[in-house]
């Protein structure tokens, strides 16, 4: 019983971190190619957005993309330190993405194995 929580808990979190991290990379390229596309045909709307187009931006995302970045950002706050004065945007979420898979997918696959006995050595069976 133990055994099915942890790896459906490992496999869960696991999918909502590289799902966070997918979609932080899909919107970051395209930001990046709205960005050079502005530079090139000098678009005012390059900089820094106002609260207003903010909000825009939320409002566009859609209520599961937000769920998505919201639970992301609970599940990586742990691992948020590690990276966070790192000047690449890609390292700050990169690394906690990473240290959040390695933890979440790695270790509590490793707990549910234990748990079902396969990882203690007093659950060996003994022959002689």
């Amino acid at each position: 019983m133990a055994e099915r929580l942890l790896r459906f808990l490992a496999i869960a979190l696991s999918l909502i971190v590289a799902c966070g991290f997918i979609l932080f990379a899909v919107a970051d390229i395209d930001r990046a190619s709205d960005a050079s596309r502005n530079r090139i045909t000098g678009d005012p709307r390059a900089a820094d957005p106002t609260p207003a187009g903010e909000r825009e931006r939320e409002r566009r995302n859609g209520a599961v993309r937000e769920a998505i970045d919201d639970a992301n950002d609970v599940l990586l706050r742990p691992f948020a330190a590690v990276s966070a004065n790192a000047d690449s945007r890609w390292v700050r979420r990169g690394v906690p993405a990473l240290l959040g898979l390695l933890v979440y997918g790695f270790l509590l696959g490793f707990a549910s194995r234990y748990a079902k006995g396969r990882g203690s050595p007093l659950a060996r069976p003994r022959y002689g």
